[in-house]
């Protein structure tokens, strides 16, 4: 409404387009981005990776560089770049990594991670000195000493291939049980005569806004009938003529569901299924072929601080279900029996731990493709197990009768919904899966005290199931 306000306003604004074009074309800052799975990475521009490069620019050989910046520097995809460009011309001496818990920066959040980066430039890196989640100021004056972890950079690659993130180990343990996990093919690689899973985006919460809907009265009640025992879908499926008559599907986001429940907020939005279909074909003809919606997927939440209670919260999407960007989603594999032994790993103490040394606030596919996964079947002894209980955990509504029935369930009346037998179950499955990584009950244990926000009792019942060495 003023006038002056508005010049000054766009004057501003209109430099940030000129600036983000000239830091992507400029060639001393190459390492902004790089190229992963054939994809380019790093297209934000963000302050604290042009210092970075900017610092190794101005170095001579020889000289050396010491920055606080943010962890994402060694974590983030979008930072790759700079990892290829630090090990590769340049000796880093040093990554002292902080946790803000007592506020050594003010106004800053509690859980935000920094760290202190060391480098000399002028050749490259084998090995380097490390320290994460650290919290007091002076321990940074020992740092480093005889004592501290000491990464190699041959590691780090076999550990994250495609992009180079630096697992927070904080003990040779750590390290020992990332070289156990590594007997198993990481979830990435291709192999043949293998099941390969293959993850997706499928809405945009911001650029498909166009196609949400506020549920009217009759779609949220088909979702709500879906969600209880009241009713058979199948038998009672005249009382919903009107509900399906609206044709919209529920658009799930990472905040809907948790760890072996799609149930944990009811649905914001819905897509009208003929609209949804136009869009993920594109310019293509849509002949009636089945789509991924269509049938049960794996999905697991985009945002997943290692901070929170639990990072990696996995699920499967009962079919006729669409997704939103905060939650990634599978195309591969449709066997059902697969997926919940997917889902199964995913949400294991052993496979959420590996994840929380990766990453910081985001978890997208790249970070998933990088775990560790045995690529079972139904041959293997322990896969039958593991598979039954996932699908006891998940099958509890109507729309998993067909998945339950897969499976070797009647229907989801199998399905377990007592809390207590659920978390029998879920320690069960922690047991297996502690057991087919080959884990000692050190290391077993290692992992469990690694979840400080996890309710004791829940830890000690998993140990306990990994104890009894269960296998059938």
């Amino acid at each position: 409404a003023d006038q002056e306000i508005r010049v000054d306003w766009l004057d501003y604004a209109s430099h940030f387009p000129h600036q983000s074009a000239w830091f992507r074309a400029a060639p001393q800052f190459s390492f902004q981005s790089a190229v992963v799975n054939g994809k380019k990475t790093g297209s934000d521009i963000n302050l604290y990776k042009l210092f970075t490069e900017q610092c190794v620019n101005l170095l001579r050989p020889g000289g050396e560089c010491g920055i606080v910046i943010p962890s994402g520097i060694y974590t983030d995809l979008g930072a790759k770049g700079l990892r290829d460009l630090l090990f590769g011309q340049c000796d880093v001496t040093g990554l002292f990594c902080f946790e803000n818990r007592n506020e050594i920066f003010e106004n800053v959040h509690r859980s935000f991670k920094f760290v202190v980066l060391t480098f000399e430039k002028g050749q490259s890196t084998r090995q380097f000195p490390a320290a994460f989640m650290r919290h007091q100021v002076n321990e940074l004056a020992a740092f480093p000493s005889s004592t501290d972890l000491l990464l190699s950079v041959e590691l780090i690659r076999r550990l994250s291939p495609d992009s180079q993130s630096v697992m927070e180990f904080k003990s040779a343990l750590d390290v020992q049980i990332a070289e156990k996990l590594l007997q198993f093919p990481l979830l990435g690689e291709t192999i043949d005569g293998k099941w390969n899973l293959r993850l997706t985006n499928e809405f945009h919460m911001t650029n498909d806004s166009h196609l949400f809907k506020t549920a009217a009265g009759a779609g949220r009640l088909l979702w709500n009938l879906r969600l209880t025992r009241e009713f058979d879908m199948t038998n009672d499926n005249y009382l919903f003529k009107t509900a399906a008559g609206v044709g919209r599907l529920p658009l799930f986001e990472g905040k809907m569901i948790h760890q072996f429940t799609h149930q944990w907020a009811p649905p914001r939005y819905w897509l009208d299924e003929q609209e949804a279909r136009a869009d993920l074909i594109g310019r293509g003809e849509d002949s009636g072929q089945q789509l991924a919606y269509q049938n049960y997927r794996l999905g697991f939440r985009a945002v997943a601080a290692n901070t929170n209670e639990r990072s990696l919260i996995s699920t499967l999407l009962p079919n006729l279900a669409f997704a939103g960007n905060s939650l990634i989603v599978s195309t591969q594999p449709n066997d059902a029996n697969i997926l919940l032994f997917l889902v199964a790993l995913m949400n294991s103490f052993v496979i959420d731990s590996s994840i929380r040394q990766k990453v910081s606030q985001n978890l997208n596919m790249f970070y998933i493709y990088q775990i560790p996964i045995p690529r079972l079947t139904a041959a293997d002894p322990v896969f039958n197990p593991i598979v039954t209980r996932a699908a006891q955990l998940i099958c509890t509504t109507p729309e998993f009768d067909s998945l339950a029935e897969a499976v070797g369930l009647h229907s989801h009346r199998d399905g377990v919904i007592d809390s207590t037998k659920r978390v029998a179950l879920r320690a069960e499955l922690d047991g297996l899966i502690a057991h087919l990584y080959g884990l000692t009950e050190l290391e077993f244990a290692h992992i469990l005290s690694t979840f400080p926000l996890v309710a004791e009792e829940i830890k000690t019942a998993a140990m306990g199931a990994y104890r009894a060495g269960m296998v059938n």
